[in-house]
């Protein structure tokens, strides 16, 4: 029982990294695929209930939003992981303009988002916390957390 919880800008990488490395194990929770806040809760707590492995691929930039998904899989038992997508608004920016037309997210969200992007912590209930970031090559490097500055 999993709960992995993505945290990074619009076009840092999240989705693809989903496709490479859970989409046979665990389900996506994406609002961008559901449209509404209340088909995402449906399906999140049907996962839930399911004790099924999930990943959240959102955006999640601050604490409350992460705690939406963090407090109730604690309370059910859930590992609950958090990976922060490290990433320049220029590279997000880049990959967003390579996107389906209809999958662009405009320029103000994605500042947006970067404007209310808190790094996430342990204090907020992850067991596990690791960076993620895109090598020059185009590879997917995850190191572990560290809290120190």
């Amino acid at each position: 029982m999993q709960l992995i919880v993505f945290v990074g800008l619009q076009g840092c990488g999240k989705s693809t990294f989903y496709a490479r490395h859970f989409a046979d194990s665990h389900v996506r929770i994406n609002l961008d695929m559901l449209k509404t806040r209340h088909r995402e809760r449906l399906i999140f707590h049907a996962c839930l209930d399911a004790l099924q492995p999930t990943v959240i691929d959102n955006t999640n930039p601050t604490p409350e939003e992460r705690a939406e998904y963090i407090v109730p899989a604690k309370a059910r038992g859930f590992e609950v992981v958090g990976y922060y997508f490290q990433s320049r608004i220029e590279d997000c920016k880049r990959r967003n303009e390579q996107r389906a037309q209809d999958q662009v997210v405009p320029l103000v969200g994605l500042l947006g988002t970067a404007r209310r992007l808190i790094l996430p912590t342990r204090i907020e209930g992850f067991d596990r916390l690791s960076y993620v970031r895109i090598n020059e090559t185009g590879e997917y490097v995850v190191e572990e957390w560290c809290d120190e500055v």
